[in-house]
């Protein structure tokens, strides 16, 4: 028995030794290959993509001073198609939030048990919330949470707004500005708040905004389209404020050019820096991508004078980045994996550089 035992361990600490291998050996393997992609030009970039990626469909929206202009790669020239945007969701959030202000409803600096029915102790400032810098987890394990996982799907469905405050009331920081830490749990937070602000429904909220921005093919929360693998979501979720929004390149290139010309002082501090972060990534910096400052979520690469975000779902990845000051722009939509090898951030910001190059 004892010598079954001790193959066993030994068997199971040499599977340990070959997935570290495994992955060590895939992780440089990977650089290497960005490496070269990042050598590519924005065309060979998409040529690169579509030709490994069979149905896929990629939409671009450039803005400088001839205005919007649309390419659509891998399908019709359509300007319809519907995508998730996933994490620039957290920017629509922001537009709020920095209304909210403006209005005089809340307060950046104010602690969010200000707003929220919590326990008495320290919690975060919507500043530290909105800038990543709270402490707070990107999410937090629960049974549904690893149901999710294994379930495909959105990793966030089902999780109710009762359990992030249940969760909220568990969490224990210091008062005191933590490293930047990108969490969803966090900006889902953000989302309770403007219920309690202005008595209405989260989802209430972005659809009015979406009519204010005249963006009428964007919804939150719907989980359905003209493509495929959107994900579920329940109307009452939780995490919808950090993900839901589906949209079509039209819809964004509006977005953008709002961003890029509006005078309205509460969507031009949504973009203005509240923290340095210099947060690092090795395979961002390959592709001189960088996150030097952060504003009301947005990211701030200070070195190429960009403020950008990017969003993943299961299915679909997205980019919208920018230069205020030179007036150009761009956004990029796609229905493709995350996980493939040109992630549209890299496409979308070597379009950017190319743009500013010029």
């Amino acid at each position: 028995m004892k010598k079954k035992l001790k193959i066993l361990a030994i068997f199971l600490i040499l599977v340990i030794l070959l997935y570290f291998i495994f992955n060590f050996i895939s992780g440089i393997i990977y650089k290497n290959k960005m490496k070269e992609i990042s050598k590519f030009s924005s065309s060979e970039m998409i040529d690169y993509t579509l030709k490994n990626n069979k149905n896929t469909i990629i939409s671009i929206a450039v803005y400088d001073e001839n205005g919007i202009t649309y390419n659509i790669y891998g399908g019709e020239y359509n300007l319809n198609y519907d995508y998730e945007i996933g994490s620039a969701t957290k920017t629509f959030t922001a537009m709020l939030i920095s209304r909210a202000v403006e209005e005089g409803k809340i307060n950046l600096d104010d602690n969010i048990s200000n707003y929220l029915e919590l326990e008495n102790r320290y919690y975060p400032t919507i500043k530290r919330i909105i800038t990543h810098t709270s402490g707070f987890k990107p999410y937090y394990l629960s049974f549904q949470k690893i149901k999710n996982y294994f379930s495909g799907g959105n990793d966030f469905y089902n999780i109710s707004k009762e359990q992030l405050l249940k969760e909220l009331n568990k969490t224990k920081l210091e008062d005191k500005d933590y490293d930047f830490n990108y969490s969803n749990f966090g900006i889902s937070t953000l989302g309770l708040i403007l219920e309690k602000v202005y008595y209405k429904d989260y989802n209430e909220l972005q659809e009015e905004y979406f009519k204010e921005l005249d963006m009428n093919n964007t919804s939150v929360a719907i989980g359905k389209g003209n493509l495929r693998g959107y994900w579920k979501w329940n109307e009452d979720d939780g995490y919808i404020p950090t993900g839901a929004i589906i949209s079509n390149i039209e819809d964004m290139s509006k977005y953008l050019e709002t961003l890029i010309t509006s005078d309205e002082s509460y969507i031009i501090k949504t973009q203005e820096p509240l923290t340095d972060v210099r947060a690092v990534n090795d395979i961002y910096n390959i592709f001189d991508i960088n996150v030097d400052k952060v504003g009301m979520t947005w990211m701030i690469d200070n070195k190429n004078d960009i403020i950008w975000h990017n969003g993943s779902t299961t299915n679909f990845n997205s980019y919208i980045g920018y230069n205020k000051e030179k007036k150009v722009g761009v956004v990029v939509l796609s229905n493709l994996s995350p996980k493939s090898d040109v992630n549209m951030t890299f496409i979308g910001n070597k379009i950017l550089h190319e743009m500013l190059d010029k």
